[in-house]
């Protein structure tokens, strides 16, 4: 068990050493969050990958786990087990019946199930916290704790070990907590999970997910990067929280609310907030960057110390970046529903790559108009950058979600009309698309020089990253795949709605 006061003075002595030596280093092994460390590129550098899989015959197919019904979530992989979020239809312990959000902590080796968390559906308003769809953020796993934020909008900060070593603290409600208002408590088993300290985003900042919260958290020099999920109401004609911050940080140690951004972005939120945060060095400098609902990239500067006991600091913005500049920028809800004309939103996350920004922005998936764009934004300025940073945009004729993967100087990103581009990342100049059978909502993965990518309408795709387009293999799987791919020692894995797929060459 991680004893509180050592994890405390493990947590003091990274912090310090953080401090002196940057980590641009990308993971050779485990995926313990979104894309690249600190970039969010969605490249891995694993090796060995198949060309193809056979489901009929399980030729290089490791194992296969069903989840619940509905997932949503990226896998994380770290210390030889999967973090992954799914709902609870199909129930792992008859103790836990009911609508909940799920965690799975998964042993890597098997997929037998290590531990859970359950967290109980706001119930009151669906658009908080919509029904069925589970938990859907993605875990970021650093010095061997797990931080999630449920959907509730919490930001848990877990044991890895779950409860099989006992209850570690400072938080010990995990009785009440994962168990519905006014239901008693169900007594703690070894297999649930264990939380070390919470922070209810809701309760504390005045924000409420819409929807559901939607975060994978970015962990640096001892602060956690949250995206607020802030949105709209039920009717879709006003903010909850206009005044809110889309970005806050915490106190990786405590989960002390320490610095937020304070940029005026809540009321020009079209839907709500999507994206999470990534950093990158800038001319010897790092940078936050982070993808707002209002269209426009934002870059803060890092916390380098602990703000003073109590005090809530502001992120200090280095630069913007408006993709849409056009767009309506008054009475933007009077919008919602306009196919033709709307604002612009961040729905993917921006990556930062040699000096640049590679961010996806367009009309909003459910609500916007279809267009969108993949913009190249130079990061090395200052100021509002909208009219003098562009380096190249490339337009999507329909709605896009995704993560841009950058690899070898090209640039592989999916659409809403199924297609997937590669296009030159200097340059922006387009190679080829290739289509496949429905939408894709997940992120390309580039890894073993082959571009992985699924779909809603259950296919998943191989192909050569190269500028020639060569497509290697098709399979059809069980159900929608919405979370993106992700490799980590010498496996692929696949999440569809319904089941992860562990895919390794059997001669390994």
């Amino acid at each position: 068990m991680i004893s509180f006061a050592k994890y405390q003075i493990f947590l003091t002595s990274s912090f310090l050493l953080a401090l002196t030596i940057p980590d641009t280093s990308i993971f050779a092994a485990d995926q313990p969050q979104w894309g690249q460390k600190y970039s969010r590129n969605m490249v891995s550098p694993e090796t060995s990958l198949p060309d193809s899989f056979d489901l009929e015959s399980g030729r290089n197919v490791k194992w296969i786990v069903p989840l619940g019904t509905k997932t949503y979530a990226t896998p994380t992989v770290a210390d030889n087990h999967i973090y992954i979020c799914t709902n609870n239809e199909k129930p792992r312990d008859p103790r836990h019946q009911g609508d909940r959000g799920v965690l799975l902590c998964l042993n890597e080796n098997d997929g037998t199930l290590a531990w859970q968390l359950l967290v109980p559906k706001i119930k009151e308003d669906p658009y908080k916290d919509w029904p069925q769809i589970g938990m859907v953020s993605s875990a970021t796993v650093d010095d061997k704790l797990i931080y999630i934020v449920s959907n509730r909008g919490e930001v848990l900060c877990l044991d890895p070990n779950g409860l099989s070593d006992g209850n570690d603290g400072p938080f010990h409600n995990e009785a009440d907590h994962m168990v519905p208002e006014g239901s008693p408590p169900i007594a703690l088993a070894e297999k649930d999970a264990d939380i070390i300290w919470l922070f209810d985003i809701p309760q504390k900042v005045g924000v409420y997910p819409h929807d559901s919260a939607h975060c994978s958290i970015l962990s640096h020099n001892g602060f956690l990067y949250v995206n607020t999920s802030s949105g709209l109401n039920s009717k879709h004609d006003t903010v909850r929280s206009p005044q809110a911050p889309c970005l806050i940080v915490l106190d990786k140690k405590t989960g002390t609310w320490v610095a937020r951004e304070n940029e005026g972005i809540g009321p020009n939120i079209f839907h709500a907030a999507w994206s999470s945060p990534c950093l990158g060095t800038v001319n010897g400098k790092e940078l936050i960057f982070y993808g707002g609902p209002d269209g426009v990239v934002y870059a803060f500067e890092p916390l380098t110390s602990m703000p003073p006991k109590g005090k809530i600091e502001n992120l200090k913005r280095i630069w913007l970046f408006d993709c849409d500049p056009d767009a309506p920028k008054q009475n933007i809800h009077d919008f919602i529903g306009n196919r033709q004309e709307s604002p612009s939103i961040i729905e993917s996350i921006p990556v930062f790559y040699k000096n640049r920004i590679y961010v996806s922005a367009g009309g909003d998936i459910w609500w916007g108009k279809k267009n969108a764009w993949l913009k190249c934004i130079d990061a090395s300025l200052t100021g509002n950058l909208t009219k003098r940073a562009q380096l190249w945009s490339y337009p999507i004729d329909d709605h896009c979600v995704s993560t841009p993967s950058i690899y070898n100087n090209l640039v592989f990103i999916a659409d809403c009309q199924g297609r997937i581009h590669c296009l030159d990342a200097e340059t922006g100049t387009p190679y080829w698309t290739h289509q496949i059978k429905k939408d894709i909502w997940s992120s390309t993965l580039v890894a073993d020089g082959k571009v992985f990518a699924g779909s809603l309408g259950r296919d998943f795709v191989i192909l050569k990253a190269t500028k020639e387009k060569h497509l290697l293999s098709s399979i059809t799987l069980d159900s929608d795949i919405i979370g993106s791919p992700v490799a980590a020692n010498k496996t692929l894995y696949i999440t569809t709605m319904k089941k992860l797929y562990a895919i390794k060459n059997s001669s390994n």
